[in-house]
């Protein structure tokens, strides 16, 4: 592993203007990262990664690096870019075993993080930093959200979330109340009343889009979102048919055929699949096949009637008449993307969401009710966990900024 990675490191060629860099959503400094490997300064190297990005060796696993980073790599116009992803996770998990410093000094002011996905776990991690006394209140048993919740355990491996627990937060002083759902027993009222200086909503978005077709309640037909919660308790059959053809529609396909599925068709409307080429590559060779220009029109007991679809260029689609057809199946998981939850909103007053369900928040978290900030998913629908935490970043500061402004009210 480690001369994989300095054959990697070696062929990076130092620009002066990286656009490996440019491509990173963080805006990572890749080639001083390199550098200081390459000059065996690996500490100095990790912790810039974390500072940065206190997701690191998580989005080293699961970014859309061909795409991010290595997607603009100059090297990777003529040839191979420089895989920083292995240089990253190397640089990573190893440093991490150095990072056992404690709490810092507490500054009085508390603060409440509602859910541990991406988003909440920077926000956690980036203030207490300042020396707040961060509780992160998690509705599931252990943190992680959709990091634990969603991507299957082949490409995030769970001792990487529990390392992350220990590590960023444990040792940190920072406080887990699991189990705990707010706009339940517990409101935002409650927080407040507690003496909570600002409260940050990244709730995630766990609610399935559905399809709104005859057959969808029947037992053997499932949600993407509630599958990758957790795979075992279902029993699917050998015959599955997954509709859609995004990461998470290919995380659902993966997993299935790791679990004993013998034969599994994504279905995508349009004429190609939404996911990166690099989880599309990966789910063609693992064995799942595919269907392009496909509507479903109606679930059944044996299966899944489609029709095949004309895409106008205007983005709409046209179906062909008389192709309805039946692709037998012995389970059906529906795959479409998801929104979020009400429950916090329809029982917390002043905070405002769009027709979407989505929470409003202006660029730098800022909700409709001021002490309340919220970013992630809850607030720009599904999107990559680097971008989640970049944008929390932002966020971050903002409610540093806000708390400061207000020690004394």
């Amino acid at each position: 592993m480690a001369l994989h990675v300095m054959d990697e490191a070696n062929r990076c060629l130092q620009c002066k203007v990286p656009q490996c860099q440019k491509g990173c959503p963080i805006n990572t400094n890749i080639p001083m990262v390199i550098k200081l490997l390459k000059e065996n300064k690996l500490n100095d190297a990790g912790r810039m990664l974390f500072e940065n990005n206190p997701l690191t060796t998580v989005c080293s696993l699961v970014c859309n690096h061909e795409n991010q980073c290595e997607g603009h790599c100059v090297l990777g116009r003529k040839g191979a870019p420089v895989h920083f992803s292995s240089i990253e996770n190397y640089i990573s998990t190893t440093y991490a075993n150095q990072m056992t410093a404690g709490p810092k000094p507490s500054n009085g002011m508390r603060v409440a993080i509602i859910g541990s996905g991406p988003a909440g776990i920077t926000i956690a991690i980036i203030l207490a930093r300042y020396g707040y006394q961060v509780t992160i209140f998690e509705g599931k048993d252990k943190i992680g959200g959709v990091l634990r919740y969603g991507i299957p355990e082949f490409r995030l491996p769970k001792s990487v979330l529990d390392d992350i627990e220990y590590r960023h937060l444990t040792l940190k002083g920072i406080k887990i109340r699991p189990n705990t759902l707010i706009g339940s027993a517990i409101t935002i009222e409650d927080l407040f009343r507690d003496g909570y200086k600002s409260i940050f909503v990244g709730t995630g978005v766990w609610k399935p889009n559905s399809l709104h077709i005859k057959g969808e309640t029947l037992g053997n037909v499932h949600f993407g979102i509630n599958y990758l919660n957790n795979p075992d308790s279902y029993r699917l059959g050998d015959n599955v048919i997954v509709i859609g053809a995004g990461n998470a529609a290919m995380d659902v396909a993966r997993t299935a055929i790791r679990k004993g599925v013998k034969k599994l068709t994504c279905f995508s409307i349009t004429k190609k699949v939404a996911a990166s080429e690099y989880e599309f590559s990966y789910a063609q060779l693992e064995g799942v096949d595919f269907e392009f220009n496909k509507r479903p029109v109606e679930i059944v007991d044996d299966g899944v009637i489609f029709c095949d679809v004309i895409e106008n260029e205007d983005g709409s689609f046209t179906d062909v008449e008389g192709t309805k057809t039946l692709y037998k199946a012995d389970s059906t998981i529906i795959s479409i993307s998801q929104g979020p939850q009400n429950r916090l909103v329809n029982n917390t007053e002043g905070l405002k969401a769009n027709r979407r369900g989505l929470l409003e928040a202006d660029e730098t978290g800022h909700t409709s009710r001021p002490g309340i900030f919220a970013s992630g998913d809850v607030v720009n629908g599904a999107r990559t966990v680097v971008e989640a935490v970049a944008h929390s970043k932002i966020v971050a500061e903002s409610m540093h900024q806000y708390m400061q402004a207000h020690k004394d009210d």
